[in-house]
Parts: C-alpha cells; structure tokens; sequence
C-alpha cells in the first residue's frame, strides 16, 4: 500500500478520539499540540484525560460510542481494544467520508499516524504505511541524530523574514542561494550557539546588501551506470540546486527522481541511427541559452562524463562561450559493472592492468592497437559493444587472444534487472545473440572473469 503523504492544519477543528486508555492519551496530546478541538468519548476515562478535561482542554463524553459523535469532526480516531467495535467506527466514518486511523490496525484506517521528527515549524514524518512500524521509528532516530534542535528557530526565523527575503531576492535562484547560506552559515551557527540576537542582527545585515545578478553556470555531472545509490553526495547536491537538467537517455529515473521537483529536465540522449554530432551541437545550444538567462544547468551524464562521455568536448564549448563551469565526477560503467558482477579488474595471479576501450569513435579516427589489446594478463573493459560482438571476438583471435579467453557481458549492471552471461571468447557473438544481449552492457574481457561465477553478489548470472 502506497500512501499519500499529507500534513493537515487541525487548527480549532474538532477531532473525535474514540477510546480513553494510555494510548488514546499518547494520540490526544499529539492532536492538542497542533491545535485540534479534541472530543474523547469511552465509558471509561483514565485520569490524565480526566484532567485535560477539567481543564477545559478536551470534551469528555463518559459513554459508549454513539454514531452521533461522528457529527461535526474531521478526523476520527478509534484507540479501543475491541477490534468489532473499531470496525464499526471505521465503517461508519468511512461512510461519512470521514478519514480514520485505528491504531495498529492499518487494515482498517483510511490514514496513518506517522513517526515524527519535530523541529518546530519544521515537521520531518516517517510512514511504513502501518506495516512496519518498528522500522518507522528506527528511521526516525536516525534523521533525529542529523539535525540539530535549533533547525526549529532557524525555521522559525525565516519564516518571520521571508516577506523581508523575498524582497532583496526576487529571483529564485537567488532566494534559494540565500537559503542555503542561512542553513549552512554564520546565522546558524550563531543560533547553535545559543545568540539568537545576534543571529538575527547577521539576517538582516545580508539583506541590506544589494543582490547580485545571478550568472548562469553548468555543473557536469556524472550519474553513475544506474543504481541511484552510487551517486556522489556532490551530485546529489547537485540535483537539488539545479534549474535545468539535461539528462542522458540511460540515467535511471530513480535519479532523476531525487531532483528538484520544480527543476526543468529536459531528455538529451542520444539514440542509435541518429546523427550524434547534431544532437551533440543541440545539447551545447540548450547549454547556452539556459545559462545565458542566469540558471544553473546540470548536465546530467551516465557514469563518468570524461570516460567515452563526450563530457570534454562539452566544457571545451563551455570555455569558448565563457560559461563557469564545474565537474562532478561518476561512476563509470567498467568499475560498477564489474564490481556487481564480483569481477575484481585487476588480481595479482591474473591481470595487471586495465583497458578501457570503446567501440565507437570518429569515422575518421578508427584505429586500435589490436596486438596490444591481445596481450594475455590484462582486463579489457569494451564500452557500447553490444552491437559489435562478433568483430570485437575476431579482431581479438585474429591478433593472438585465445578463444578460451573468458568474458563476461554485464547488462543493466547496478539496477534490480542486472543479469552477466559468462563464456568463452570464441562464443562471445553467438552466446550474445542466444542471451538476446541488449544494451546497457558493458564487456569484460580477460581471465578475472572467471571468477565471476563464484565471486557474484548482485543479480542474475548466466554461465555459458
């Protein structure tokens, strides 16, 4: 069950709590803390809620529930231990098209009441969706030890200024530049140090300066080969600045979803049977006019943009038009792929060294050292090769490489659908069709291989 997540103003509206026990007691105080009008009703009232009573803080009503308590509330909570009745109220306020929450029982609840992280205004909320909630809580105490108490007050504190910040800022991107200064400087660290005061008097001197018209920027970003887990915290970071995305055909959605919501992305990828230099040429022009307006683009790359990533060709365009730049490095396929696979790239009994080869470069450039990529003890890692296994498999045997050479073509490598088919050189192409191989893959080509079938950790393996 996937549930929508939503924070709801109760503020002076009234809610029923049905059930009067220490675990109705833990959900009333919840819903006084947010402003609700609390109505309690159970034949029996323990002694705290009795006291809120007497206060006037809650509405006491000391009988059995009664389907008119549902007139006139907005939420419903059932916090009995008779598991018949809490089906009846769940039925009756979902009837009313009332949303309910019968404590742990999400079977019957239309909502849940998630674990929370309070920094005050700042609500952080964890969900199992009801099905864990033991792991709820230990996701809670984990983002409990990352921030700090006073994120409440810094909250608290833009958001008194932000008419005020708005202002001195009108545009986004420089908004958003403020915002991380106030999270990451002197204003913080003031509040962390107990002088609100004078983080205060820092808030509003920053606001008297003149604001600076924000330049367009590029940050070239490598994304790794799929698994969104492997990105950099420097790319993640990335992500969440940026204006503009331009994205590669193989970055994986879940990275794409990490992104700035409000960020345009925009897909780029260069497909096969396409004029690549055309696309090439439309990417450097999406380039320029989104920083000429000022934004900052991610160009977002599949694994490392400097590894058959085109990613120089891009900053040098970048230097011609006077554009800041900066790079993010990534993954890039050979290491990733082969360390999914459990192929260590390089082992002293069996390879020491590494090729990284691609198989597609300029038409008028077309020349390899076939002899030297033959040499035994070395690993070759061939990038977008799939197209290309049976030339690769010749060119090798023809220059001396033994067809009992083993290989390993990684496809997917890193995401949930990864499968490596094993073999030996000289049924690479044939074995590639037989497996109907599809690109992403990357080729390995070399006696660590071997190991594969022994060492893999991560998805499906299918020896030859």
């Amino acid at each position: 069950m996937k549930l929508f997540p939503l924070f709801a103003d109760l503020t002076g509206r009234r809610v029923l709590v049905v059930g009067a026990g220490d675990v109705a007691e833990r959900k009333v105080k919840s819903l006084l803390s947010c402003g609700a009008r609390v109505t309690v009703g159970a034949p029996r009232i323990n002694a705290e809620l009795e006291q809120l009573g007497a206060k006037g803080q809650i509405a006491l009503i000391t009988q059995r529930f009664d389907a008119q308590w549902l007139s006139d509330v907005w939420l419903v909570v059932a916090a009995t231990d008779d598991r018949e009745l809490n089906r009846r109220i769940a039925e009756l306020a979902n009837d009313r098209r009332l949303f309910i929450n019968v404590v742990d029982d999400p079977e019957l609840s239309s909502f849940q009441v998630p674990s929370i992280v309070d920094r005050a205004p700042l609500t952080i909320a964890i969900s199992s969706a009801g099905s864990a909630p033991v792991l709820a809580r230990r996701v809670r105490e984990r983002i409990e030890s990352l921030f700090d108490a006073t994120l409440g007050s810094l909250a608290e504190l833009a958001a008194r200024y932000r008419p005020a910040i708005r202002a001195a800022r009108p545009e986004l991107r420089g908004r958003r530049e403020f915002y991380d200064w106030l999270l990451d400087g002197p204003v913080a660290a003031a509040l962390r140090s107990q002088r609100p005061e004078e983080a205060e008097t820092l808030l509003q001197a920053i606001l008297q300066q003149a604001q600076q018209k924000a330049e367009g920027k590029v940050i070239l970003v490598g994304a790794g080969p799929g698994d969104a887990g492997l990105l950099t915290l420097k790319a993640l970071r990335a992500l969440n600045e940026a204006d503009v995305i331009l994205y590669d055909r193989l970055v994986d959605q879940q990275i794409l979803d990490l992104a700035r919501r409000d960020a345009t992305q925009i897909a780029v990828g260069k497909r096969p049977g396409e004029d690549h230099d055309a696309t090439q040429a439309r990417i450097h022009q999406l380039m320029l006019a989104h920083t000429s307006q000022g934004s900052l683009v991610v160009r977002l790359k599949g694994g490392d943009a400097f590894v058959f990533g085109r990613g120089g060709e891009e900053l040098q365009f970048l230097q011609q038009q006077g554009i800041s730049y900066e790079v993010v490095p990534g993954i890039t396929a050979a290491l990733a792929c082969a360390a999914y696979a459990g192929i260590p790239l390089t082992h002293r009994d069996y390879a020491q060294s590494v090729r990284l080869v691609t198989a597609h470069c300029r038409p008028d450039n077309h020349v390899e050292d076939w002899a030297s990529l033959a040499r035994e003890k070395q690993t070759l890692a061939f990038y977008m090769g799939v197209s290309q296994l049976d030339w690769l498999s010749t060119q090798l045997m023809r220059h001396g490489r033994s067809g009992d050479t083993p290989f390993a073509i990684i496809e997917n490598g890193t995401r949930s659908n990864q499968r490596v088919v094993h073999g030996a050189l000289k049924d690479l192409a044939r074995l590639g069709r037989e497996h109907d191989i599809k690109a992403p893959s990357m080729l390995l080509v070399g006696e660590v291989t071997a190991l594969a079938p022994t060492l893999q950790w991560f998805g499906a393996s299918q020896a030859a």
